[in-house]
C-alpha cells in the first residue's frame, strides 16, 4: 500500500494525477476539515477556485460514531441514509429528520466561521472536483455527491488519496470519474495511509479558505 508522509504529500500526488485529466472549468469542493488541505493544493495546481461541501454525519443516539445517515446543507438539505444501521438502531425517517437539525445547525456555524459569509461558488455547468483526505464507509461522501449532482455540475469527479475497494466500487457509479491513489485490500482506517495524520483545526481551515478568497 502507498503511504503518504502527510496530507500535503498526498495532495501533491493527487494534484499530479488530476492535472493529467481534461478538466474543463473546474471548481474544487473540499470536505472539511481533513479535505481542506488537500483541496487547497489541488486548487492551486489547477488554477481553480476552492469551496466547501459541508457534510455532517448523523450518528445513532448513544453511539454517535456509528452513522445512520449524513446530511448536506443547501436550499433543500440532502440526507443520505444507511438503511441497515437505521434498522439495527430502530430509527425511522422522522427520527433521522429530527436528528439532522442539530447537524444542520453545526453546518451553518462552520460555514459562517470558515467562509465569513461568502456565498457558495456556482457549480452548474462546471467540472466539480470533490476532494477529501480519504474515505472509509463513504456515507458522508455519498451525501456530498448527491448534493453536488443536484447543483447541475456538468461533470463530477471524486478525488481522494485512499479508500477501501468495496467503497470505491460503490461510489464509481455516483460520479463521472473517480480518482483514488491507493486502494488497500486490508483497510481499517484512513490514517493508515499516512505517516502523519494530525487533526486539522478550525483555524487551519479558516487560513486555507482565506487564501482561497485572496
Amino acid at each position: 500500500m502507498t503511504r503518504f508522509v502527510d496530507r500535503a504529500d498526498a495532495a501533491e500526488a493527487l494534484a499530479d494525477r488530476l492535472a493529467q485529466m481534461d478538466l474543463q472549468d473546474p471548481v474544487i469542493l473540499a470536505l472539511p476539515r481533513g479535505g481542506v488541505p488537500i483541496g487547497r493544493v489541488v486548487a492551486d495546481r489547477l488554477g481553480a477556485p476552492l469551496d466547501l461541501v459541508m457534510v455532517r454525519k448523523i450518528g445513532v443516539p448513544g453511539n454517535p460514531e456509528l452513522a445512520a445517515a449524513a446530511v448536506v446543507n443547501g436550499a433543500a438539505p440532502e440526507i443520505v441514509v444507511n438503511e441497515s444501521v437505521m434498522a439495527m438502531a430502530h430509527l425511522d425517517r422522522a427520527e433521522i429528520d429530527r436528528l439532522s437539525e442539530t447537524q444542520l445547525d453545526e453546518i451553518r456555524r462552520r460555514r459562517a466561521l470558515y467562509l465569513a459569509g461568502r456565498a457558495p461558488l456556482p457549480v452548474a455547468g462546471r467540472t466539480a472536483v470533490v476532494v477529501d483526505d480519504g474515505i472509509a464507509t463513504g456515507a458522508t461522501v455519498r451525501a456530498a455527491l448527491k448534493a453536488v449532482t443536484r447543483r447541475k455540475a456538468a461533470r463530477v469527479v471524486l478525488a481522494v488519496p485512499v479508500a477501501p475497494p468495496d467503497t470505491v466500487a460503490r461510489l464509481e457509479g455516483a460520479v463521472d470519474d473517480l480518482v483514488c491513489l491507493t486502494v488497500p485490500q486490508a483497510f481499517w482506517a484512513v490514517g493508515q495511509a499516512y505517516h502523519r495524520f494530525e487533526q486539522v483545526s478550525d483555524d487551519e481551515v479558516v487560513r486555507l479558505m482565506g487564501a482561497s478568497a485572496g
